[in-house]
Formats: C-alpha cells, sequence, structure tokens
C-alpha cells in the first residue's frame, strides 16, 4: 500500500501520530505538500465527510478525523507557503448570533484550510457586523454562516441580508443540524453545506 494511501487511510480513522509519520515519510519520499494535501488528506476528509452524510460516521469519528488532519497541516503548511502556494480563496467563518456551538464550524474550518483556503473565524455568537466588517477587512470570497439550533439559525437570514445590504460580494455558505437546502435557498445562500466537506466541493466546482 502507498505512504498516500496508508495517510488517508489513517486520516480517516483518526489516528494523528501516524498521520505525523506518514506526512513525514510521504515527504522523504520526494512527494510534494501539495500532492500530500491534495491526494491523501482532502481525499480523506471527503471520504469521511460522505461517511458521515450517509449514517455511517458521526460527529465523534469527524472531530478525530480533524484533529488527525490538523496535526499534519501543521507539517504541510510552511512548506506549501515556501512553495508559493497562493490561497485559494479566503473565507470567514463563524456560529451566528446567540449561538455557541463550534464543532460544525471548526471542522470546516480545518478542511478549508487544508484545502488550500485562508480562514478567518470569527469564534461564536458573531453579530452582523462583526461579518461585515471582517469580510470587508479581509476582502473575502466566501462568509459561512452556522447554526446548531432552530431558535438562532433564523440569525442567518438577517446576518445574510445585512451583508448583502452592506454590499459584501463574497458568497454565502450556510450550515449546521437544523439548516436545509431548501431553508439556505429561501434565506438567499449560495451554498449549503451538510457536512464540512461538503462546503469545500461546493466551492470547487464553481
Amino acid at each position: 500500500m502507498s505512504t498516500l494511501k496508508q495517510l488517508e487511510e489513517n486520516l480517516i480513522a483518526g489516528k494523528a501520530e501516524q498521520v505525523v509519520e506518514l506526512t513525514n515519510r510521504a515527504l522523504e519520499e520526494g512527494l510534494s505538500a501539495e500532492t500530500i494535501l491534495d491526494d491523501a488528506m482532502i481525499t480523506g476528509m471527503r471520504i469521511i465527510g460522505d461517511r458521515f452524510k450517509n449514517g455511517k460516521a458521526f460527529i465523534p469519528e469527524m472531530i478525530i478525523a480533524a484533529r488527525a488532519m490538523n496535526a499534519g497541516l501543521g507539517i504541510l503548511e510552511p512548506l506549501l507557503a515556501e512553495s508559493g502556494v497562493k490561497a485559494k480563496g479566503t473565507i470567514v467563518l463563524g456560529t451566528v448570533m446567540g449561538d455557541l456551538h463550534d464543532i460544525g464550524k471548526n471542522l470546516a474550518g480545518i478542511v478549508f484550510k487544508g484545502s488550500g483556503f485562508k480562514v478567518v473565524d470569527l469564534g461564536v455568537n458573531v453579530k452582523p457586523e462583526e461579518f461585515i466588517e471582517k469580510a470587508k477587512e479581509f476582502d473575502a470570497d466566501y462568509v459561512g454562516l452556522s447554526a446548531l439550533l432552530t431558535t438562532t439559525m433564523v440569525n442567518m437570514e438577517t446576518t445574510i441580508k445585512d451583508l448583502r445590504d452592506a454590499g459584501v460580494p463574497a458568497k454565502i455558505i450556510v450550515g449546521g443540524a437544523p439548516v436545509t437546502a431548501e431553508y439556505a435557498q429561501t434565506i438567499g445562500a449560495d451554498y449549503y453545506a451538510a457536512t464540512a466537506a461538503d462546503g469545500v466541493q461546493a466551492v470547487a466546482q464553481e
């Protein structure tokens, strides 16, 4: 089995130490940081994301896979910077006002970061004006809104309206347990992401 395949499988299993070891081995074999990222880490997160969507994996498994990916990224990031690999875009992420849940947002941050995006994480309970300010400050290509409660997902609509009224041109991605594709369309979001990997795939298809 190739080193990349082993890396992918250990990432899916959430084995951070092995991911670090295999990332270093792949580099020693002469593989580029970009190849390791694209052909092992991102594919691994996509597989665990698909399993989650199909009810064959659960949040804890997604979290440990993301942590394992983060461990490998720690090795690759300086090399990607050195090789002049440009960010694929900038995304401002946050959990909307009134909501303190951050697991989904954090997963999205790791996957977007691992996919070559610059990630600006605003944290939780983020007011619309904070999204507007940071989207403008960082000239964001995308704004990601997360919510885990039916009582707070209504704040997504307010945030999107305020972003549009403020003239922010960024595409907007929404996700979270109570959010549906239909709701995303209703409130004017550009993309709906059932999982963190879905968000990356959605923008990759542009």
